[in-house]
């Protein structure tokens, strides 16, 4: 009879997102020490303290009202889905996936959490804790574009496998990617929420980096919106287009009151003002060349 001890098959599932990454087990040569399988295959019950944050973690910022609403949940119902751990030296173990569920147990109060154990290498830590991260929805688009160029960078994969392992369309994940060559201001004004994807994603059609930067802090300072950024960078791609359409030699005829109209408004303001009517409807266009006149449009239209 053999005195060697056959490890126990039973594992539990990550589900499909986390499983498909992890290849056959392969048998380490110095394993840390592990508590006993819980019985029946259900997680264990781990102290909250000896659980360490992981280094490979994507995400930087955490929304601190939902958080606490997690707190809350977790206190009242305890925590409902299992986080992933792997063992570390010394009785300590690693986050793979759940942070956020960590975190909540310990504004919660509790002493212990739900965990599934996973021994795995530092290349699957990484890979499965990246991919569980951009599975989820609440990752800024900076972070997403992070953890996709770190994926390539560190598992050589290309956009079409990033996007089969984490469910994504494969022109998403170029966008995302694309984020990286915004300057740095920019980056950080997406990462705090100044400014969206779609206003970052309209700023990659600008060329220079002092463009990029100017025009990010005129969108910003007018609170423009995507429609609107996607226009005004239009606009500075392609001046003749400014208002729309370009300007032929021949201009249609002008209703004699709209003109009036017109000039009137001109010489109130002191801007160039286009009015568009066709049978009584239309638009009234004021352009303005700098944040002083804007500010003293805003200022003449808000009197009394």
């Amino acid at each position: 009879m053999s005195d060697v001890k056959t490890q126990d098959p039973k594992r539990r599932a990550l589900g499909r997102g986390l499983e498909a990454l992890l290849p056959a087990r392969q048998p380490a040569p110095t394993p840390p020490p592990a508590p006993p399988a819980a019985p029946s295959g259900k997680p264990l019950e781990v102290d909250v303290t000896t659980i360490v944050r992981n280094p490979f973690q994507t995400r930087t910022r955490f929304d601190e009202v939902a958080l606490n609403e997690l707190a809350q949940s977790i206190a009242a119902t305890g925590v409902v889905q299992p986080i992933v751990v792997r063992p570390l030296s010394g009785g300590k173990y690693q986050l793979i996936a759940g942070e956020r569920r960590w975190l909540a147990s310990q504004r919660a109060g509790k002493k212990t959490i739900p965990v599934f154990i996973r021994e795995v290498s530092d290349e699957q830590a990484m890979e499965m804790t990246i991919v569980e991260n951009l599975q989820r929805a609440d990752l800024n688009p900076m972070e997403q574009a992070r953890a996709y160029e770190r994926l390539g960078r560190e598992f050589k994969m290309t956009q079409e496998q990033m996007a089969q392992r984490t469910g994504k369309e494969r022109a998403s994940v170029a966008n995302f990617l694309r984020l990286l060559r915004l300057p740095q201001a920019v980056q950080e004004k997406v990462e705090g929420g100044d400014l969206s994807f779609g206003h970052a994603r309209a700023l990659l059609a600008l060329e220079s980096e002092a463009q990029i930067l100017a025009a990010a802090q005129k969108i910003q300072a007018l609170s423009l919106s995507v429609r609107g950024t996607e226009n005004y960078v239009k606009g500075l791609l392609d001046p003749e287009r400014k208002l729309g359409k370009v300007q032929t030699s021949e201009e249609p005829e002008i209703d004699p009151n709209v003109k009036a109209a017109q000039d009137k408004l001109q010489r109130s303001l002191g801007l160039k003002v286009r009015i568009e009517d066709t049978r009584g409807k239309g638009r009234v266009v004021i352009e303005y060349s700098n944040l002083e006149d804007f500010d003293t449009l805003l200022t003449m239209l808000s009197a009394n």
